[in-house]
């Protein structure tokens, strides 16, 4: 049997480019294979007296404000109950969550989205945190999914001057991302006295997070959309149902026909 050729000097090359070697460590070559405990070789011999360079002192850190760290999750939970249940009135509510500091989103956020809309209106729509455009401007359901709540309470005769739109969580989570557990029972107290306080008849709640949070229920809004529940304010029965976040409307255009049957119920309940 033949023995194949040696590689050519360009087949060598080629095959260290496709390999991801692209660049020379050294200029002289290193058996990684021979014994370390070798004298060194010429190039590292070449200069008896090393000039060693002394690292320059470092600058003296320049003492910023104190930044005081976020309570316990336990202790921030408490401090938003006893916090939320003082709240008289809505204005006094919005008031107590831009001086609360139990939440660490207030410090990434650039505003609180506290509502928008009618304060006594009959329905409330309750989602689950505020996105980047609602973050900008305050008020919530600004964006794309905003536009899209706009056109679906409008089929049933309804918009911002009749409705009352909020959010679970009123600070935008970094990135958009989910907000984790601890920030949600954080936030809980201020949106149930805020429910309390608008009273509406008919409370919607939009998506899966804001339904399984309000509406106590681990089932998916796949199973939950469409039906009534009753949400217990401690003073009152309010009658509650679930629907699609209108951000998942937009992805997923084929629930819209669902989406509508829930909005004809809200619309009959409210008539």
């Amino acid at each position: 049997m033949t023995p194949d050729p040696a590689p050519t000097v360009q087949q060598l090359l080629a095959f260290y480019l496709e390999a991801g070697v692209d660049c020379a460590l050294t200029e002289m070559p290193v058996n990684r294979l021979s014994d370390p405990d070798v004298a060194p070789g010429p190039s590292e011999t070449a200069l008896p007296n090393p000039v060693r360079t002394i690292p320059a002192a470092m600058p003296a850190a320049i003492p910023g404000p104190r930044v005081e760290p976020a309570p316990a999750p336990e202790a921030a939970i408490l401090s938003a109950r006893e916090a939320a249940r003082t709240a008289p009135s809505l204005e006094v509510l919005r008031a107590l969550l831009e001086n609360f500091d139990g939440c660490a989103l207030k410090s990434t956020a650039t505003r609180l989205v506290f509502a928008d809309g009618n304060p006594k209106a009959r329905v409330m729509f309750v989602g689950e945190a505020p996105g980047r455009e609602e973050d900008i401007e305050g008020l919530p359901f600004v964006g794309r999914s905003g536009k899209l709540l706009d056109r679906m309470i409008a089929a049933i005769g309804l918009d911002r001057t009749s409705a009352y739109i909020a959010n679970v969580i009123p600070w935008r989570p970094p990135g958009n991302r989910t907000p984790t557990p601890q920030e949600t029972q954080i936030c809980l107290p201020f949106i149930q006295r805020q429910i309390e306080l608008v009273n509406p008849d008919v409370l919607v709640t939009l998506g899966n997070p804001s339904t399984q949070t309000l509406l106590s229920t681990r089932e998916g809004i796949m199973k939950t959309r469409g039906r009534w529940f009753e949400y217990d304010t401690g003073t009152r029965v309010i009658r509650a149902i679930a629907t699609f976040h209108p951000a998942y409307l937009l992805r997923s255009p084929s629930y819209k026909r669902m989406a509508w049957q829930d909005l004809r119920a809200i619309a009959k309940a409210l008539n």
